[in-house]
C-alpha cells in the first residue's frame, strides 16, 4: 500500500512546523549524523529518494554535486521543493519510488532520509538502485529504528509519579505493516527487523560499510534532554552500502 500522507493538509503542516522550527530529532540528530556519512560529492550524480522539500537535494548541489534527482510521492512536498529549493541543475519527480523509472540513467551516490519505513517492497526498491547504481556507487539511507516501529513499541514504561522506567519492545520479530499516530492516525509503516534489513542488502550483491545508531554529543545532551534518551533506545537506523566496483559473480 502505497500511502501519500504527506498531502494530508493536518499531517503537512504539523511537520512543516516541527521542521521550520528544527525541533525535531531530524534536524539535531539523524541530519548531521546522514551527512557525515556521504562520500565526497563533488562532480557526482546524485539521487534523493523521498525527497521531501528538496532541502537534501539542494545541500547536495552546494556539496559541488553534477547533478540531482529528487523524488517524492506528495506533490504538495514537489512544488514546495521546486519553491524554495529549486536549482537548474536538479530535476524533481512527483512519483513513489517503487513505480519509478530511469532507463538509461546511472548514479554514484543514491541516498533516502527517513523513507524506507514507509516503503513495503523493501527488496523490490533495493533491487532497482544496485541496477541505478555505477560500479562502486554508494547507497545511504536512514529509517524509523525497529525498537521503534515493533508492535507494541513506540512508548515509554513510567511509574507512578511519571518517570520514564524503560521503553517497552513487543512483537519484534512480526514484521509487517503498523499503523500509528504521527499528527493524524492511521499513519502507515513497515516494520522489519535489523537482520531483514542488512541481509537483504547483502542478497541484493550490496557490501555493508557502515551501520550507525546515531547518538548526540556531551554538549547537545545537556541542552536537550530528550536526546539523553536516544542512549536508552535508538530513534534512527543508518546504513551506508556500496556497490561492488567489480562483478563479483564472475
Amino acid at each position: 500500500m502505497k500511502q501519500n500522507i504527506y498531502d494530508n493538509a493536518s499531517f503537512y503542516h504539523g511537520y512543516m512546523h516541527l521542521r521550520q522550527t528544527n525541533a525535531g530529532l531530524n534536524d539535531v540528530l539523524e541530519i548531521p549524523a546522514f551527512r557525515g556519512l556521504l562520500p565526497d560529492l563533488s562532480e557526482k550524480k546524485v539521487l534523493d529518494l523521498g525527497c521531501g522539500f528538496g532541502e537534501s537535494c539542494h545541500w547536495y548541489r552546494r556539496q559541488g554535486a553534477q547533478s540531482v534527482v529528487g523524488v517524492d510521492i506528495s506533490s504538495k512536498m514537489i512544488h514546495l521543493a521546486q519553491t524554495v529549493n529549486g536549482h537548474p541543475g536538479i530535476e524533481y519527480r512527483c512519483t513513489p519510488m517503487e513505480d519509478l523509472a530511469l532507463p538509461g540513467q546511472v548514479f554514484d551516490v543514491v541516498t533516502s532520509s527517513l523513507a524506507f519505513h514507509y516503503i513495503k517492497d523493501f527488496a523490490g526498491v533495493i533491487g532497482k538502485v544496485y541496477q541505478w547504481l555505477a560500479p562502486g556507487g554508494i547507497l545511504l539511507f536512514s529509517q524509523e529504528h525497529p525498537v521503534v516501529t515493533a508492535e507494541g513499541s513506540g512508548r515509554w514504561a513510567k511509574d507512578a509519579a511519571g518517570r520514564k522506567l524503560h521503553w517497552i519492545l513487543d512483537h519484534y520479530g512480526q514484521e509487517g505493516i503498523r499503523r500509528q499516530h504521527w499528527f493524524v492516525d492511521g499513519v502507515i509503516k513497515y516494520h522489519r527487523t535489523i537482520s531483514t534489513t542488512l541481509n537483504g542488502l547483502i542478497d541484493a550483491g550490496f557490501i555493508i560499510k557502515r551501520v550507525v545508531e546515531p547518538l548526540a554529543d556531551d554538549e547537545a545532551e545537556a541542552l536537550n534532554q530528550q536526546l539523553q534518551e536516544q542512549r536508552r533506545r535508538p530513534s534512527f537506523l543508518i546504513v551506508k552500502v556500496q556497490k561492488p566496483k567489480h562483478d563479483l559473480t564472475g
